[in-house]
Formats: C-alpha cells, structure tokens, sequence
C-alpha cells in the first residue's frame, strides 16, 4: 500500500446518518455502504483519520420550517427538541464507540487526538452545530463537556439565544443582522474556560467579529469558502479571513458545492477544481498555515468526481497538480486542524475536569 497523507476533516454531518449495527436500520458505521460519504471502510481507503462530527437539530417532523419574517433565516428551534435530538446522537456516538473503540473513538483532547492518528482508530471530535440545546445559563454546556463535546457552533443558519446565523440567500453579504448576544458573549468566556473550540461556521459577520474580540483561542470557522469566488452569505469575506489568520486560527474549506460556485449552485456536475480554487484562495490571502478541509460529508452535496471520503486522495493529488508541495500538504490535510484544536482545548479553568492527557 502506497503512504497517503492522513487526512483530518473540519466538519462532517456522519453521525446524524449512521448507527453502531446493521440491525437498526440506516448505515452501519463499520460497513461499506453505497450511501452517503462516510463510512470506516471508506475512510480507510481515502485516508480520512478522523474529523469534527457535528449534530445539527433538523427541524420538527410537524414543523413548516419556514422563514422567520425579519432575516429570511429558517425558523428558531424549541430548545426542548433540541435537547432530544442532541442526547439521542451523543448517545448514537457513545454506543459507535462502545462497539468498536479500537476502531472509532471520541476524542476529548489533544494527546488522545495524536494516540487515534497513530493506532489507526477513527478520532471523532464530538461538535453541536448550533446551540439550541443549551440552556442560557449554560448548565447542560457543563454536562455536554463532560460527555466529550469539545467543539461548539454557536447557531446553524438561524437564530437562538445566543446568536443569529445567516440565511441561505445568494447571493448575500455575510452582514445579516446584529451580532452575539449577552448569553453568546457568556457562551464563549464559558467555552474558552472549558477549553472547548468555537466554530464560527453559519455565525453572522457580526456575531463572527464578536467571538474575534472575545475569545482566547484561535478562531475556526470550520466548513466555509471564500465569498470573494461565490458570493453566499455562509462564506467569508477577506477581513474575516485576515481575522482568522491574525488569530492563528484555522478555515476549513467545504466541499459543498453551493458554496464553491460563483453561480451559488448545488450540483454534484460541479469539478473538484473548485474546491482547489477556493484552497489556492485562503491559502494565498492568508498562508497555508491556516487552511483545512471542512468537507461537510453526509451533510451537503460534493462534486461527483471526489464520490465520498474514499476520494480524498484524488483531492490532494488535484492540489499538487497546482503546486502545493508536501509540507503545505500536510499542513493542510491535518496539521493545522491538530495545532488549532490542540490551542483551543487547553483553556480548562484551574480544576475543571481535564482528560486531555
């Protein structure tokens, strides 16, 4: 078997669509499937060793899930479904793990991150994408933490408590409405005391610029692209950019290919050059250093030549081909994740359950 670079994902949607055993219907995560990105198998083969595996709270089976009137965003979530739909995947998580912790294993700090990358296990960084099921006086934060999340997206694409996302408009300024409020301004002292990583991925330009001035850990905006190539309100602009590089920080460029185009389309008919397009982009504007993958798999469609995680190889051959060497390779395939998250998770307040070690 030829040496592939090990490959560590900003952001992927894995956990909402698998389970522990071919049994309870839906994929099992330790058989290869035809379906969705992600699965053991296919990972292997690609080289993904791990990623941030985000649960997003869909909205309620009797919901319309329409627009709220003044933003054009998705409608808020009752935060007592949230915390259903939360519990039910950290649970779906935990049990993975329990079948095969040799093979798939939570992750709560760096030195267990670099043991996964070694031994070969699946190195799953849990991640709330959107903190509807948080309380504003962060009570279940504490509970999440000891549970093993250690990554949080303050909103999806609409509003909460503590923040509003942007909506799904395109094209759109990142610019949609006020920025945290005091509970997110709460929500990120509590995180960075915790040492758990903010993901400012779906978080409005003004909420995003209220976490930079914030917060002690680098920035992470985990699955976006350049707004300058395809003007969606979910990219970043170029002073979002220098402000994630200035904080040593990392973006994770996605796969999702409504944020690749310039014409703001989701098809699968889309070139894996355009996730190339957007990586030369960051990495020009603010170092290589500062840029990582953020595929969104089993949440988004990607281009059809990549298929699922078993095409990653064939992404980094795409990022060769324009010149990326290996140090910038390696840099961008995992390194960067390693140092940023390895930053973030060292904030515990002095006797905070610390299990990094």
């Amino acid at each position: 078997m030829t040496h592939r670079i090990p490959v560590f994902d900003g952001h992927n949607d894995t956990l909402l669509r698998v389970r522990p055993a071919e049994n309870e219907g839906g994929r099992c995560f330790f058989v290869e499937s035809n379906e969705g990105h992600v699965d053991l198998p296919r990972a292997r083969r690609g080289g993904l060793a791990g990623g941030v595996c985000g649960i997003c709270v869909p909205r309620p089976p009797d919901s319309s899930g329409g627009p709220a009137a003044s933003t054009g965003a998705p409608a808020p979530i009752d935060p007592e479904y949230a915390l259903r739909v939360v519990m039910t995947a950290l649970a779906r998580a935990c049990r993975i793990e329990a079948a095969d912790s040799d093979a798939f294993r939570i992750v709560r700090g760096a030195a267990e991150l670099e043991r996964c990358l070694a031994d070969g296990a699946f190195a799953a960084v849990l991640h709330l994408e959107g903190a509807e099921a948080i309380d504003p006086e962060l009570e279940a934060l504490w509970v999440f933490h000891r549970l093993g999340l250690r990554s949080l997206g303050i909103t999806w694409s609409r509003p909460n408590v503590f923040g509003h996302g942007v909506p799904f408009t395109f094209p759109n300024s990142p610019d949609t409405g006020p920025g945290l409020t005091e509970a997110g301004v709460a929500l990120v002292r509590a995180c960075n005391e915790l040492g758990i990583a903010i993901d400012c991925a779906h978080l409005n330009e003004r909420g995003f610029f209220d976490v930079a001035s914030r917060t002690t850990a680098p920035l992470i905006v985990s699955h976006t692209a350049a707004h300058a190539l395809c003007p969606s309100p979910r990219n970043l602009t170029d002073s979002q950019l220098d402000a994630v590089a200035a904080s040593g920080g990392v973006v994770g460029v996605t796969f999702c290919t409504a944020f690749l185009r310039a014409d703001g389309r989701s098809t699968p008919d889309t070139p894996l050059e355009e996730i190339v397009r957007h990586v030369e982009y960051v990495a020009a504007r603010i170092g290589a250093d500062h840029v990582g993958f953020g595929s969104d798999f089993d949440g988004a469609t990607i281009p059809r030549a990549l298929g699922s995680a078993a095409g990653l190889p064939l992404l980094l051959d795409a990022l060769r081909s324009r010149g990326f060497g290996g140090a910038d390779l390696a840099q961008i395939a995992s390194l960067n994740w390693r140092r940023v998250l390895a930053r973030a998770w060292r904030g515990h307040r002095p006797g905070a359950h610390d299990i990094m070690a």
